[in-house]
């Protein structure tokens, strides 16, 4: 990494540092006992100025419908649920328990509403979808990433069903979300990519000297999950957020 990237890097990363620890203190002294409301603003200023902090532009596009609806993403990077909730900031979102590990942001994230999840597990797989069901029927935003984890960005893994599950037991509507970032001169972002044996520390560096980063937040069409089972739910899904993305695999879900 050049000296100019290195001391970019640098520079934004001591920056970063205080804004979570300002997030932490946010969430101590205010969440307990707060508005939903007020919750909501907080998530969505600390996630967009998260953002903002690394360099990142947020490119938002689609509206959200109101009321109850699980929200569907592809998944490309640690920082999908900022991007996410930079313009949904409602969101309840599904992640695997290895997040609440991440030193700081673990917590943060918990204190968002997140529900945690032991991928491995499927007795705990099947009481987080009776528990985003609920959530749902309740009139919650709840968000997951159906492939389970990051890809490339320039392909879909397979996309898993069983937390659709929630949305046909509630009623709700599945809203897909197309995720893509991109910087000068590559249209999928090289810098972003967290696959493999790339850590949190490495992710964080390479994001933070890069330049002109942007996040594309495409928001579909909803889908109804009425007389729909949760298979041919998860290939609508999948073929709505591939063709939104270019991906010439709208309508095969190898898993």
């Amino acid at each position: 990494m050049a000296f100019g990237r290195r001391l970019r890097a640098a520079a934004r990363l001591a920056r970063v540092m205080l804004h979570i620890f300002h997030g932490l203190f946010i969430a101590w002294r205010e969440f307990d006992g707060a508005s939903a409301a007020h919750r909501c603003a907080r998530i969505q200023w600390w996630s967009a100025r998260l953002l903002m902090l690394l360099g990142i532009t947020v490119r938002p596009s689609g509206r959200f419908q109101p009321g109850p609806q699980l929200l569907a993403a592809n998944h490309v990077s640690w920082l999908d649920i900022m991007a996410v909730h930079s313009v949904c900031p409602q969101a309840r979102f599904v992640s695997k328990s290895d997040v609440k590990a991440w030193p700081l942001l673990g917590w943060l994230i918990a204190q968002a509403g997140t529900l945690f999840i032991e991928r491995e597990s499927k007795r705990d797989a099947l009481r987080v979808v009776h528990q985003a069901a609920e959530a749902l029927r309740e009139g919650d935003t709840v968000a997951f990433f159906p492939e389970g984890t990051t890809s490339d960005g320039r392909h879909l893994l397979p996309f898993h069903a069983n937390l659709l599950q929630a949305a046909v037991s509630s009623g709700a509507p599945v809203q897909p979300i197309a995720l893509r970032f991109s910087e000068p001169g590559h249209a999928i972002s090289p810098s972003a990519i967290y696959i493999g044996d790339t850590t949190l520390l490495d992710s964080l560096w390479t994001i933070a000297g890069a330049r002109g980063l942007e996040v594309h937040v495409s928001v579909l069409a909803p889908i109804a999950s009425e007389g729909l089972d949760r298979r041919a739910l998860v290939q609508a899904v999948r073929g709505r957020i591939a063709a939104a993305l270019g991906l010439d695999e709208a309508a095969h879900n190898p898993g």
